[in-house]
């Protein structure tokens, strides 16, 4: 027997728990956004919702969102060959065709990867989704020239359009 479907009614019916359970996938192994959105019930829309989680996020002490920054993986890093990535960044990163990478562009996302890492001590985050691998590229060496305040600001906007994604394959109205 399979969950019934996520729907708003539902979700606005839960108790945190349950709220998060059924949510907190939505923010890279970072299931405090949702739980701390759930106090914002009942919501008129996914949106909202959504609109309420990012609430939460942009609220934060930069600590925590430096931790959900951190939370997630290298693009075509360590993690995905070792198959240690959620199933959600699994299906994203394969989507955009990083688990087809050839040596040369495995190499490149290697070098790129450590040099982002190195210049804002956080893993580069793009909604890999709305791109492909060389728009990916693309973005990661143009934001390599931003400061450490601007690449946290469209970190958390990128993850912004992630759990966007993730909450609308999750959820119908």
């Amino acid at each position: 027997m399979s969950a019934p479907p996520l729907t708003l009614a539902l979700l606005n019916s839960m108790n945190q728990t349950g709220f998060v359970t059924a949510l907190g996938f939505a923010f890279e192994l970072s299931p405090w956004v949702v739980e701390r959105a759930w106090s914002a019930r009942p919501f008129d829309s996914v949106e909202a919702m959504h609109g309420a989680m990012m609430e939460v996020l942009n609220a934060a002490p930069l600590d925590d969102r430096l931790a959900l920054i951190r939370a997630h993986p290298e693009l075509a890093g360590k993690a995905a060959i070792a198959r240690q990535l959620t199933a959600e960044s699994t299906a994203e990163q394969a989507g955009a065709g990083l688990d087809k990478l050839t040596p040369e562009e495995f190499a490149r996302f290697h070098d790129l990867n450590a040099a982002y890492g190195k210049t804002f001590g956080f893993p580069f985050i793009i909604a890999v989704r709305l791109n492909d691998k060389t728009s990916i590229l693309r973005a990661m060496q143009a934001r390599l020239s931003n400061d450490r305040e601007a690449e946290i600001a469209e970190a958390i906007q990128q993850i912004g359009l992630i759990s966007k994604l993730r909450i609308q394959d999750a959820v119908t109205q």
